[in-house]
């Protein structure tokens, strides 16, 4: 299950960063980039909530809980993700690519973690061996 559900993060990530970029990208010719970090940040956590609920975590029931917790936790990653992207700015100006691989990988490994065992996770956890699956 945990391989699959890596998978489905996996692309729906993809889809989700696609969005992101696209729109950062857009929005550094009109917005500094912070604020264009953010938006675009925004608009592919929409894109994780629909597909991530649905399809990697199926998670069909309490949906005001998962947006609640979903929230909760993108407002956090949101805010780290704004921060590596400028704390690599500041090491590296103008290098926008790497800034943006560098915040994306990490709000992505954070949001996997959040998402499978806090917004979605089904049930109670019994053992330890009940982690994985």
């Amino acid at each position: 299950m945990l391989k699959k559900q890596l998978i489905r993060f996996f692309i729906t990530g993809c889809s989700a960063v696609l969005s992101d970029s696209l729109i950062y990208y857009f929005l550094l010719h009109v917005l500094s980039a912070s604020p264009s970090k953010g938006i675009s940040f925004l608009c592919g956590a929409g894109v994780s909530f629909i597909f991530n609920k649905l399809w990697t975590f199926e998670a069909a029931n309490n949906t005001k809980s998962h947006v609640m917790k979903f929230s909760v936790l993108y407002i956090t990653t949101l805010l780290i993700n704004i921060l590596m992207n400028k704390m690599v700015l500041i090491l590296f100006p103008s290098m926008y690519i790497v800034a943006f691989l560098m915040a994306t990988g990490t709000s992505m490994l954070l949001n996997f973690i959040g998402q499978k065992w806090w917004v979605f996770r089904v049930g109670k956890v019994v053992n330890n061996n009940s982690l994985l699956q």
